[in-house]
């Protein structure tokens, strides 16, 4: 056995408990991540995993698919990624694009049947007979040739535009798979679920609800753009805030959740109450009219995992909290935090 061999041999005997231990599949992504920790080839990775492990945290398949791009990706996989996010932008430009050359071939095609009937000019010039017809049959024979080339462009073109439909839903189904939400750059529900269906409730979780208040208001007076603007505001107001002692998700719409791990439901209040405070201080600019447009507030609602409780219970109860915030008059924690 080479040295070579005798070395990969003696990484895979240190991968495969690795993988037993913290009960990680055996898929290649993890294996992976885990052959080039036992390796010790990679020390930022390293240093990613052995905190996940101090902090007992469970690598989910979102996590270490994460991992994977941050630490072990190459420059090409990387520079796809990037490309994919610039892929449907593309697509819809391509599809107008399309749309209007379709267009603009059946208007051209109307402007050679109008042609053909102006022929009897010719005649009106003095034309001999022979020469009128050769010149109808000549111009009649490429008319023809050019209305099956036309059809055929168009039908083409049809096909295209049916492709490039289906490319794109197929992209939006691949995009509900992803880790980020699109719009606001962070984790989304997807992720959310997947960590909540790893987590027990000795390890001290806590989920926090948040959603704008009138959020529909702004979109109403301000238009959707404003409104898609304010959420990344928020968004990267809470991450700010959120820091390393939580992380946060879009929920759907207006709505954001925040996990934190390792506390007590006062330590969760305390830092939904000081979230509430930062995000009234969020201010975002109307491009169109330059308006300043402030006073975003959000209501907040907190929930402990405790024993004997499903998952689903705990967004339950938090969502109850939620509720309970908002019919007190929103921009407030729920539960109120003891004295």
């Amino acid at each position: 056995m080479t040295d070579d061999k005798e070395q990969s041999y003696q990484i895979l005997k240190q991968t495969i408990p690795l993988l037993l231990k913290h009960q990680i599949p055996a898929v290649p992504t993890n294996y992976a991540l885990w052959y080039t920790y036992a390796s010790n080839q990679s020390e930022e990775l390293n240093q990613a995993l052995d905190k996940l492990m101090e902090q007992n945290s469970t690598i989910t398949p979102s996590r270490a698919l994460e991992l994977q791009r941050q630490y072990l990706a190459d420059q090409q996989e990387v520079d796809t990624w990037s490309l994919r996010q610039s892929l449907e932008a593309m697509l819809i430009e391509l599809s107008q694009s399309l749309h209007d050359t379709k267009t603009d071939t059946q208007h051209f095609r109307q402007a050679i049947d109008t042609s053909l009937s102006e022929l009897d000019k010719v005649e009106k010039e003095g034309w001999s007979i022979e020469e009128t017809m050769a010149l109808v049959r000549s111009l009649v024979k490429e008319t023809q040739l050019f209305k099956r080339t036309t059809q055929e462009f168009t039908a083409a073109l049809t096909s295209a535009e049916k492709e490039i439909t289906e490319l794109r839903q197929q992209l939006k189904a691949s995009q509900s798979q992803a880790l980020y939400d699109g719009l606001t750059g962070v984790y989304n529900r997807r992720c959310l679920d997947e960590e909540l269906e790893v987590m027990e409730p000795e390890q001290g979780v806590c989920l926090i609800m948040v959603d704008l208040d009138h959020f529909k208001s702004i979109n109403d007076r301000f238009g959707h753009q404003m409104g898609d603007r304010v959420l990344k505001a928020v968004a990267k107001r809470l991450k700010e805030v959120c820091g390393e002692r939580a992380t946060v998700y879009r929920f759907g719409g207006e709505e954001f959740s925040v996990l934190m791990k390792g506390v007590k439901l006062p330590q969760a209040l305390h830092l939904a109450e000081v979230m509430r405070r930062n995000i009234e201080k969020v201010s975002v600019i109307d491009r169109r009219t330059n308006q300043t447009l402030d006073g975003i507030s959000a209501s907040f609602g907190a929930a402990i995992f405790e024993q004997g409780m499903r998952r689903s219970d705990l967004l339950e109860q938090a969502d109850k909290q939620l509720y309970q915030a908002k019919k007190l008059g929103r921009n407030r924690v729920m539960p109120i935090a003891p004295r």
